[in-house]
């Protein structure tokens, strides 16, 4: 594999790396005519060859297997579709998709070098890295929460994770934060969108459904915050392609709740960057996992993306959003969060406008379970507001 920079197009060192001098995003190549597909039921086997990690070793999840693929027939025909299919990674350890991101990113840190770094997250990333860490007793995670997700982080309660709680802060001043933490106290801040080892490792999802379905993909739809995801599975499916082992790739259908959706509203109005008025200052919303109000730094590599498969940005209201899990529960006796609903809604959304049609073959990631906030675990480090600073409370 080769790590380089997307902007440039300059090899990146050996260290670990999320941006380039130039300031282009730092990305991953394989070499695809000598990649293949290892005979194993374990995804992070199978896929070794397209996952940025030197070599496939013990500290990876030993007894990880696909998840369901669901051919959802009685939500398709709600719908009018006829191949409609759900990706449930619900069923993962944490409930989450993100199990899959903690996965690969901690062997990709963990193989540059990287022992102590800073995170934050609305609840899935934070949780899935404290789950998987323990993996590598040698590392230790910093992690950053604005107040009101401080109850959906779960699995901190041991000692290789120092959880930070900041008071009356939104989700971008808590990541804010956690970079400038690790600035001042030398560590790794670890980049989240912008970390290649959380983009490839979820694209894991879409490589193994690849397989599991036996039939080309006409859309990829998923909920969307930053939309690491999405870029991850399209990354995915070109490599597919280029592998001869899919005939094309999907268009690409991101969701955001309508109260939290810059990326549609900016989309919506053809612009190629967030803008002021696009940006959420108190994001609110049912959708916990997806309200990041400024993604202004991703914006510009996922409207690209979208732009070049043909495909959407859409906002739907907490009432479709809510509709859509009650059929999702009703119709295939799934409990999907409110987040991963939002993409259900998206699809009912553009099959009721024509968008998708009837004989179209559309993928779900149900990117997650409804988990049930919880009393924090351990010891919380609580932060107050000291003009533009954090200062212990």
């Amino acid at each position: 594999m080769r790590i380089y920079c997307r902007r440039c197009g300059a090899s990146a060192a050996a260290t670990f790396q999320t941006l380039c001098q130039c300031g282009g995003m730092i990305d991953v190549e394989y070499a695809l005519d000598r990649a293949t597909l290892h005979d194993s039921p374990n995804p992070y086997v199978r896929f070794a060859d397209l996952l940025p990690i030197e070599r496939v070793h013990a500290k990876l999840p030993s007894e990880a297997r696909y998840t369901p693929l669901i051919h959802a027939t009685r939500l398709g025909r709600a719908a009018g579709l006829t191949a409609l299919y759900v990706k449930d990674d619900t069923t993962l350890p944490t409930c989450s998709t993100k199990d899959r991101m903690a996965a690969v990113a901690l062997a990709y840190l963990w193989e540059r070098g990287v022992r102590s770094f800073c995170t934050s997250s609305t609840g899935n990333s934070s949780t899935a890295y404290a789950h998987a860490i323990r993996a590598y007793p040698d590392m230790h995670l910093h992690l950053f929460s604005a107040e009101r997700f401080v109850p959906r982080v779960q699995h901190a309660g041991h000692v290789q994770v120092t959880h930070h709680c900041l008071r009356g802060a939104t989700f971008v001043e808590a990541s804010d934060f956690a970079v400038t933490y690790a600035r001042r106290h030398g560590l790794v801040a670890e980049g989240g969108f912008f970390n290649p080892g959380r983009r490839e490792g979820l694209k894991l999802a879409f490589l193994e459904a690849s397989e599991q379905l036996g039939r080309p993909i006409d859309w990829y739809v998923q909920a969307v915050s930053s939309a690491m995801g999405v870029l991850g599975a399209a990354k995915g499916a070109r490599e597919l392609q280029r592998m001869g082992r899919i005939e094309r790739s999907p268009r690409i259908l991101c969701v955001q709740q309508q109260s939290c959706a810059p990326m549609a509203h900016a989309y919506a109005e053809g612009s190629e960057c967030i803008l002021p008025h696009h940006l959420v200052a108190q994001p609110d919303g049912i959708a916990e996992a997806i309200l990041r109000g400024d993604p202004s730094r991703a914006y510009p590599y996922v409207r690209q993306l979208v732009v070049d498969s043909a495909g959407d940005i859409v906002a739907v209201s907490e009432a479709e959003i809510r509709q859509a899990r009650q059929m999702v529960e009703q119709l295939e006796g799934l409990r999907p969060c409110f987040s991963a609903s939002a993409a259900v809604a998206g699809v009912l959304k553009q099959a009721r406008c024509g968008r998708l049609a009837r004989e179209h073959t559309v993928l779900i990631n149900l990117t997650g379970a409804v988990r049930e906030d919880s009393a924090p675990a351990g010891a919380l480090r609580w932060l107050e507001r000291d003009g533009t600073d954090w200062v212990a409370a």
